[in-house]
């Protein structure tokens, strides 16, 4: 049975003990594909941030994270476990500094103008390109206005590493509905370029990209390949 590892949901990047940063991720497409995936018969774990919608299905096994940093931990505990992992959550680019960051109270208003540096945060999905095994299936997203979509989602394959990338456009963050193209790497063997037909439901689309994933990951799981979940924490 394989062994399929979701991240799911929006990254809440702490400003104080109350205020965050944060994102409009629902997590509905990330869900979606951890429910369908149970449907078909895979063990499926997923890394769920806050607030965001839950699976429905008794077989999904879920951990909560809340900011980049606790996902890439979960990451770094949870990524020897899987056959294939999908990176649906979205995850901070930036996020306060830590001497910005007092989570002991709530910053009160002055009156004046507040100004907070922020750093960048880890790109998670090219620590797990690095530290992946060869027969993993690794799969990203790349939500971009539509005039940008193909070019940015191009580049993200090649510097993230990974075999295929979701391309969707900006509208789909928050919504029931998604028009998506999957795109292999063709430098890793994956030569595939798939497009939705029109706009279909989330729930349509995890049937969808399962079906896909589904022989892709046979592919690359060997016959003699005993998939044993790893105790051991890898540094991302």
């Amino acid at each position: 049975m394989a062994r399929i590892l979701i991240t799911v949901g929006p990254t809440y990047e702490p400003i104080d003990a109350v205020r965050f940063i944060g994102n409009r991720s629902s997590g509905k497409l990330g869900s979606s594909l951890a429910d369908r995936a149970a449907e078909l018969g895979w063990e499926v774990r997923i890394l769920l941030g806050p607030n965001a919608v839950l699976p429905i299905e008794d077989g999904v096994d879920v951990i909560r994270f809340a900011s980049a940093q606790d996902l890439q931990d979960a990451l770094g505990q949870h990524l020897a476990w899987c056959d294939c992992l999908v990176m649906a959550a979205a995850v901070a680019d930036y996020r306060p500094k830590a001497c910005e960051v007092d989570c002991s109270g709530k910053r009160r208003r002055t009156g004046g103008d507040l100004s907070i540096s922020l750093e960048s945060t880890p790109d998670l999905l090219a620590g797990c390109s690095k530290n992946a095994r060869s027969n993993q299936l690794l799969v990203g997203f790349a939500l971009e206005p539509a005039d940008e979509l193909e070019a940015s989602a191009l580049r993200k394959l090649g510097e993230k590493n990974i075999d295929l990338i979701v391309a969707n456009p900006l509208e789909t963050m928050d919504a029931d509905a998604i028009h998506a193209r999957l795109i292999g790497n063709q430098d890793r063997g994956m030569n595939i370029d798939q497009t939705t037909d029109g706009s279909i439901s989330k729930d349509a689309f995890a049937a969808w990209l399962l079906g896909h994933l589904d022989s892709l990951v046979a592919e690359r799981i060997s016959p003699a390949h005993t998939n044993t979940e790893s105790t051991s924490h890898v540094k991302l």
